[in-house]
């Protein structure tokens, strides 16, 4: 493709719009003959500090930023624009073909929630019989079984790794793509030159200030999903309601518990293993606990519903969902005390899922659970002081420490533990904290073991991960223990 069509915006020489193009690239030493090399100005590395090693690569062209120093002795075509991230979008979506185009995409937001109702869209739709793509969290799936695409591990894949999943799913022949859209992809325009059939918003907490700074910036981060949608979707229970249908441009529905809401959740009943409702003169039973998932799932019903499934399809397929890999996950035993793992990473996550036990919970909850390092420590002592007073024991432990002390990391979150007065162990070791938690629990205890959920692995400084997971160690404690008794 020549560069003239990939920029179809901007003014280029003849000479240099007729330079053929063959990929696009932001990390230099990926760089292959006839690519474009985007220069993205990150944290900690600006990229326009490799444009000349790009070009001696093989770069076509370069997409830099404007009056950036050093941009002077590079020898192809450059395209000096205000935003590279967001210059890449457009160049991204016209090299690839339009592919947003070819497909119903549902975009989904929140701080919490983005997992659980992508997966419950994606089956209420598959069993509907449409071919479904879906993209988050849990990987990439086309039709569900998982698409052989490497990408980044963040929740929405880079722009370029974006487009080119995109573009598989249209060879695919799928109609309907289901993506978990964050803040920081809204932000960092990953997903700015998409148009979405619908936006979901689940709801807002306390999540990444260290990268927005303000929950006003978050907040304006995720409301950016409804400027690329043609409708939204609001959960009409969370704070942010109002604001977001003041700021939204485009038709919004409203799902919740008031009578005016477009979709009105009504005679909720809850148990240790389910919910129901009736929302639309039909009942809605899942198979997963806990008034998160009534509002998960009534988000997904909406979206369903305003893409044409009749009612009752929709409610018959959340029948027979099976539930969410590592959110409000049960571990069966045979110790007559239940635990659950369970991704619960934020403030409002921590809170929704201890209150979610207590509704069934016969004894004690034992709450076993940590903060990552190198990610937001306003947010520490409150996750304490929530475990603490919703809790009858917590154990905090060790989750993503990264770059920093994790047991400085745990003292900042007992900080809050003891302003709660509840009685709690620090136990840096992740296994030996679910361990001690299975020591102490007694019949119709529950244990709640939190913040990791689907995650295999535990992440330590420089990058390094070591392979853990909640739910094969819980598996194993408990096996481990069935063996000594």
């Amino acid at each position: 493709m020549k560069l003239k069509d990939i920029f179809t915006d901007i003014k280029l020489s003849t000479e240099a719009g007729d330079t053929e193009i063959k990929g696009l690239c932001i990390d230099h030493r990926k760089i292959k003959p006839g690519d474009i090399y985007v220069c993205i100005e990150g944290t900690r590395v600006d990229g326009h500090t490799f444009a000349a090693e790009a070009v001696e690569k093989g770069a076509a062209a370069v997409l830099h930023k404007k009056n950036k120093r050093g941009m002077g002795d590079i020898t192809v075509p450059k395209i000096g624009v205000a935003d590279t991230r967001l210059a890449l979008a457009f160049a991204c979506k016209n090299f690839y073909g339009h592919p947003d185009a070819k497909l119903k995409l549902i975009g989904i937001t929140g701080t919490n929630g983005k997992t659980s109702t992508v997966t419950f869209v994606e089956e209420i739709l598959r069993a509907n019989k449409k071919k479904v793509g879906a993209i988050g969290t849990l990987g990439i799936r086309a039709n569900g079984k998982p698409l052989d695409i490497a990408f980044s591990t963040s929740t929405t894949p880079d722009t370029i790794e974006l487009y080119e999943i995109l573009t598989e799913m249209v060879r695919k022949k799928i109609e309907y793509v289901v993506m978990e859209v964050s803040s920081h992809a809204l932000a960092l325009h990953k997903v700015s030159a998409l148009r979405f059939t619908l936006g979901l918003f689940t709801n807002l907490s306390q999540d990444h200030l260290d990268f927005h700074g303000t929950m006003e910036n978050y907040l304006l981060a995720k409301a950016r999903l409804f400027d690329l949608s043609d409708k939204g979707i609001v959960n009409q229970h969370d704070d942010s309601c109002e604001f977001l249908l003041k700021y939204a441009k485009i038709p919004m529905i409203t799902y919740g518990l008031e009578p005016a809401c477009d979709y009105y959740i009504d005679d909720m009943l809850m148990s240790c293993n389910k919910i129901s409702y009736l929302i639309e003169d039909d009942v809605v039973e899942v198979p997963v606990p806990g008034l998160f998932t009534v509002f998960n799932t009534a988000c997904a019903y909406a979206a369903c519903r305003e893409l044409g499934v009749p009612t009752r399809n929709v409610a018959d397929a959340l029948r027979n969902v099976a539930g969410v890999k590592g959110r409000i996950q049960s571990v069966p035993n045979y110790f007559g005390f239940t635990v659950i793992v369970d991704y619960a990473h934020s403030p409002d996550g921590l809170e929704n899922i201890i209150n979610s036990v207590r509704e069934f919970a016969e004894k004690r909850i034992i709450t076993v659970f940590g903060c990552g390092g190198d990610r937001d420590p306003i947010k520490r002592p409150i996750m304490g002081e929530i475990a603490g007073r919703l809790s009858d024991i917590c154990i905090i432990t060790s989750d993503n420490p990264r770059n920093e002390d994790p047991d400085a990391i745990i003292e900042q979150v007992a900080v809050g533990v003891r302003a709660a007065g509840c009685p709690h162990k620090k136990i840096t070791d992740r296994w030996q904290a679910i361990l001690a938690s299975m020591k102490i629990a007694t019949y119709e205890d529950v244990i709640i073991i939190a913040g990791k959920g689907h995650e295999d692995y535990q992440e330590f400084e420089n990058g390094r991960r070591e392979h853990f997971d909640d739910l094969e160690v819980a598996k194993d404690i408990l096996s481990k223990l069935g063996k000594t008794l």
